[in-house]
């Protein structure tokens, strides 16, 4: 009894941590226009600084990864918070173009140290029978903090625009208190996989480790949490653009769509995703959320009515909401011993998709309001049937194993 207590005081630490990050990077949405009459900015400066946050999370997150398994998971995860309230604070108290890039910048890599090292954590204290329920509530705090964030910091800006990024660096210095006076670190240092880093993964650059990653197990894993964050970044970067000009919806109503969708796709994760994956395994639940997530954004191409966006949008996140979570217990199980290493990557493939969705889904909404969409699911359906023929052939090789 007293261990489960400890498991779950530990899993509320680290997702607190968390949904305080992906919070963070929502919200500067709903702010920036005002930030560009303040400092004079244009929208291409914009599409900068939120392509300068994923960089830099995309570079930072492998080796990141290696130091929570070197270094200790706590360790990380507590510099990590630090790193996020200064980041913020900057952020807050910019006057110029170039402070602002560098917040995000310091964001990014907190975001980098932070995510390996709580997914790592969360796999150190589960069983693998309690994988899935804590990936599910962690991942549920990231996928809460990462869509309310535009909505909470809309509201906060009304007392003033700089107020929500002080109020989340202080939120930030609460956090890292509270992980430094209550979490304990989920594995000693000296048991980390020093033979590992020495023998099995040698400390090699980025892009050795990307050129590297088609040789492991989790491969497939891997392109698909680029596909699905892809997918995701094409989405939710066009969607209200997309029914502002389609529909003439208000903010009011893209704001209710978005967070009730939110909402419900975490109580998914944290009440129900166990069970759906137990009852239909990791494979097949990941197949199914890539052809639900396909379809239903293509039938958004086709609905008219406010009730009808709002039933095809709730479906596509509670497909993502589900596909994430399913991705990194499948990953966690095939890690073994290189929980921070696998974690450190599925960020970095994490990152490279929230680089490129919104990147491509920008250009092609200029071209034409409905080709973002198009495209988003092309993708998924390709990597859906991909995913279908590779799974034969790695179940075959699990039952040979």
């Amino acid at each position: 009894m007293a261990i489960l207590l400890k498991k779950r005081g530990a899993l509320l630490v680290l997702m607190f941590n968390i949904f305080l990050v992906f919070t963070g990077i929502g919200l500067i949405i709903p702010i920036m226009p005002k930030y560009m009459n303040i400092l004079g900015i244009n929208g291409s400066t914009i599409g900068l600084l939120v392509a300068t946050f994923s960089l830099t999370q995309f570079l930072f997150s492998p080796l990141a990864g290696r130091w929570s398994d070197s270094y200790g998971r706590k360790r990380m995860i507590l510099s990590g918070m630090i790193l996020f309230a200064i980041s913020e604070g900057v952020f807050g108290l910019a006057s110029s173009p170039v402070l602002l890039f560098v917040a995000r910048m310091l964001g990014g890599i907190s975001a980098a140290m932070i995510m390996p090292a709580i997914m790592a954590y969360t796999a150190d204290i589960t069983t693998n029978d309690e994988r899935a329920a804590g990936m599910g509530f962690v991942n549920a705090a990231i996928t809460t903090g990462f869509i309310i964030g535009p909505g909470i910091g809309g509201y906060i800006a009304e007392f003033g625009i700089r107020v929500p990024f002080y109020s989340a660096a202080v939120a930030g210095i609460v956090a890292a208190c509270i992980t430094a006076l209550v979490l304990k670190e989920s594995k000693p240092v000296k048991e980390k996989t020093a033979g590992y880093l020495a023998e099995e993964k040698p400390q090699s650059s980025l892009l050795s480790q990307l050129k590297s990653s088609y040789r492991e197990p989790y491969f497939l894993s891997l392109i698909i949490v680029f596909v699905m964050s892809f997918g995701l970044a094409n989405f939710e970067t066009v969607f209200g653009l997309f029914v502002d000009h389609k529909f003439g919806f208000d903010p009011q109503d893209i704001a209710f769509i978005i967070t009730f969708g939110s909402i419900s796709g975490a109580v998914i994760q944290a009440t129900a995703f166990s069970w759906i994956l137990k009852r239909f395994g990791e494979k097949r639940v990941i197949s199914l959320c890539l052809l639900f997530a396909g379809v239903f954004i293509l039938l958004t191409l086709f609905t008219h009515k406010f009730w009808m966006i709002f039933a095809v949008t709730f479906i596509v996140f509670l497909a993502i909401d589900i596909l994430r979570p399913a991705i990194g217990t499948q990953m966690s199980i095939l890690a073994n011993e290189q929980q921070g290493y696998v974690a450190g990557l599925n960020s970095a493939f994490t990152s490279l998709g929230n680089i490129a969705g919104p990147i491509v889904a920008g250009f092609l909404f200029d071209l034409d309001i409905n080709y973002p969409y198009v495209l988003a699911c092309i993708v998924l359906l390709i990597c859906f049937v991909f995913s279908l023929r590779v799974k034969t052939q790695r179940d075959a090789t699990v039952s040979f194993d």
